[in-house]
Order: structure tokens, then sequence, then C-alpha cells
């Protein structure tokens, strides 16, 4: 029997946060799903006949700047998910086109999502763009640094938020974070505030510049940067070196391929070699084709990954 398509309720929660834990490792995702007050009519889920839910699509409006800096509002895709005895029926094809007329009735320009399986969104009219980034062999030779570097602390919210406001004003395919972002959102991803860096101005002893990396699997991965890019190379060299204390040997960096972040990468790769993957996909809304696809290849577009769906 074909399932019933709908949109959630308060009383599918449970159902939903179970459905998560079976198909990801990531307990976050419920606490994110929450952050949203009007998630369950953006939540739609397929129902059995006997009131299992079989898959789920969730869509989370944020606002995004395109190729010019101007915030748009756009509908981000996440927590898709389907029982492994439910793949295969087109549940999440249907879904994804409820969630499409949501997303336009709600006055999104378009829509964002990242993804291992493009696949699935390709035939509901999702394009894939290339995200770049710079991946290499973990320098072994510190340079003499300028700037102190040390963990970062919850003391340092302030200056790191303004510092992330700055560094990102008109950059295209960057989010514009809220306070709840900054509370709930960015730890889900990244950890707590002590997983940061922060560079300290000589003298002053100012915060300059924020950097996030992480040390899990087979790389270390700077993941966000904020600040000047005069002390990006002495916290690049903090990675390299925490980096080889945990084990590792290689690095990938994901960070926009300024001239400043070029000039900085000798900090933390040996030999930085430019590498893309095609994970990033888009779908227009009320917005044109091509506006979409100038915000997602102009020059230094990046969505963070603490800001993910």
């Amino acid at each position: 029997m074909s399932a019933r398509l709908r949109t959630s309720t308060p009383a599918d929660e449970p159902a939903l946060r179970a459905l998560w834990d079976s198909c990801f490792d990531a307990p976050h995702i419920g606490t994110l799903h929450a952050l949203d007050p009007d998630r369950h009519r953006r939540t739609f889920v397929a129902e059995t006949a006997g009131g299992r839910l079989d898959a789920v699509v969730v869509w989370v409006p944020r606002l995004i700047r395109d190729a010019h800096g101007t915030p748009r509002r756009v509908g981000g895709i996440g927590s898709v998910a389907t029982r492994p005895e439910a793949r295969g029926q087109g549940l999440v094809r249907r879904l994804l086109a409820g969630a499409e007329r949501s997303m336009t009735a709600e006055g999104c320009a378009w829509s964002l999502l990242f993804t291992g399986t493009p696949g699935v969104y390709r035939g509901s009219g999702w394009q894939e763009f290339t995200t770049g980034h710079m991946e290499g062999t973990l320098t072994r030779t510190a340079a003499p640094g300028t700037y102190g570097v040390r963990e970062a602390t919850a003391a340092d919210a302030g200056t790191v938020r303004a510092l992330h406001r700055a560094y990102n004003a008109a950059r295209p395919l960057s989010s514009l974070r809220t306070e709840e972002d900054w509370a709930v959102r960015l730890p889900a991803w990244y950890g707590p505030p002590e997983r940061a860096l922060v560079a300290e101005a000589p003298g002053t002893g100012a915060v300059r510049g924020w950097l996030v990396a992480g040390y899990e699997g087979e790389c270390a991965e700077v993941r966000e940067f904020a600040g000047d890019s005069a002390c990006l190379p002495d916290l690049l060299g903090a990675v390299a070196t925490r980096g080889l204390a945990a084990g590792h040997h290689r690095a990938r960096v994901r960070l926009p391929a300024t001239p400043e972040v070029m000039a900085a990468l000798p900090a933390l790769l040996a030999d930085p070699t430019a590498a893309g993957t095609r994970t990033g996909m888009a779908r227009p809304l009320l917005a044109g084709a091509d506006a979409v696809r100038a915000t997602v290849t102009a020059p230094g577009a990046v969505h963070w990954y603490g800001d993910s769906f």
C-alpha cells in the first residue's frame, strides 16, 4: 500500500528522532530540528498504513547572501532519511515536491543542500556545483609566529561573532547567523568553543582572528576562519602542530581561495593541491537559474560547515 505523505505534528517527534538515530550517527539532528518554531509545517513525512514513519525531508529557512552580498531567503534541505526497507519507492522524491511547494509559498528565492548522493536530488530539480578545497601534506617546519595563538574560550564569544560578521559582510553563499545559531547550531557541528583557536595581536593581546579545525578522520581539517588575514599563517601553523600531535600527516582546508588564504597555506601544507567535490546542490525557486548559479560559483563564495542544515 502506498505511503501517506503529510507534514509532521508534535506527536511525531519521538518517531522522527528514532528514524534519524537509525540512519545517522548524529544525535544533534533532533536538537537542531527543534530550533525552528515552525518546524512541523516544514517537515514532510511518509507514513505507512500502520502509522510508521518511513521517510522524512526537512527544510529550514535561512538568510544567505547572493552573488552581490544581498541576503536572500533560502530553503535549506536537511535531515533527509529513509528506512532501508522503504528505499527505492520514490518517497524522498515525493517529499521533496512537497518541500518545494512549501519553500516557494514562503518566499524562498532558491533551495540549497549538501549531499554525498546527488542522484537522489537531480530528478527533483537540484543541480550540483563544485565546493573547492585545498589538500596536502602537513608541514613539519613551523615558522616563527607574530601572533599569540591559544584555544578559544566562551569569553571570546562577542569578539568572535564580530569577526565573523565583518569577514563575511558581503561574502556570497554565507549565512546570516542568529543568536540561536551561535548558541546551538555551531556547537553541534564544531564542538565546544575550546575546539577553536584565536590569534592575539602582539603587545595588546586583542583577538584578531578565529579558526575552527577538526582532527578526526584521515586528515586534519580547517573548517572556518574569520578575522584579519595577517594572523592566518600563525593560526594555520598551530593547526599543523596540533594535527601532527594527533597523528595526522595530511590536512584539508575548506576556506575560500583568496590571495590571502593562498599565501598563508604553506604554514600548514607542504604541498598544497587544489581539489573539489560536487556535494553542493541548488534549485531555483523564485529566483532565476542564472542568479542562483552566479551565487554558488561566485569568487570567494563559501557556505561554512557550521551553518549546515
